[in-house]
């Protein structure tokens, strides 16, 4: 019995734990200012877009009052027109959930080939240095809630990118 718990003690020993702020990391790659400014352009085009729909129902809306102040509709022709402004607001309630959803996709269509560079770098890093488990330690998504700075590899997976630490990490940006 001892000796297999001395086995068990070894082999739990013999495994090599290390952490990393993959969020941070992320943010020092060049890539991702290009990366930023794509998406910060993709958001512009749908915003100005839905901006142009708004403006263009507030207007609808203006003139229906006004034909409606002036007594030029029937209550048949109001209602109808009622409807034409609410189909135009439902539309853009919809173009909203749809803007949401494409600039949710070009942002993952955008950072999937820098997050494959990072993780290949973290798994040449964990083999190279024979680590059994690397941890994302990135604040609100990492588990990690304790760990000993001598197991931070950050700055062996920003090597590996080619990438030089600075001295003070930056804050993720969400």
């Amino acid at each position: 019995m001892a000796l297999l718990c001395l086995l068990l003690s070894n082999a739990v020993q013999a495994q090599k734990f290390g952490y990393l702020n993959s969020a941070a990391v992320l943010s020092l790659m060049p890539e991702m200012k290009q990366a930023e400014s794509s998406l910060e352009v993709t958001k512009k085009q749908y915003q100005e877009r839905g901006k142009k729909m708004i403006e263009d129902l507030q207007m609808q809306y203006q003139e229906v009052q006004k034909k409606q102040a002036e007594g030029a509709l029937s209550p048949k022709q109001m209602e109808e027109e009622e409807g034409k402004l609410m189909k135009a607001q439902e539309d853009i309630q919809n173009y909203e959930q749809e803007m949401v959803q494409k600039i949710q996709e070009k942002r993952n269509q955008v950072l999937e080939p820098l997050l494959t560079r990072i993780n290949d770098a973290i798994q040449a890093v964990a083999k190279e240095n024979n680590y059994q488990f690397i941890f994302d330690a990135s604040p609100g998504s990492g588990i990690l809630l304790y760990a000993d700075d001598s197991t931070n590899v950050t700055k062996m997976v920003l090597d590996k990118l080619g990438i030089k630490m600075p001295e003070e990490m930056p804050e993720p940006k969400e």
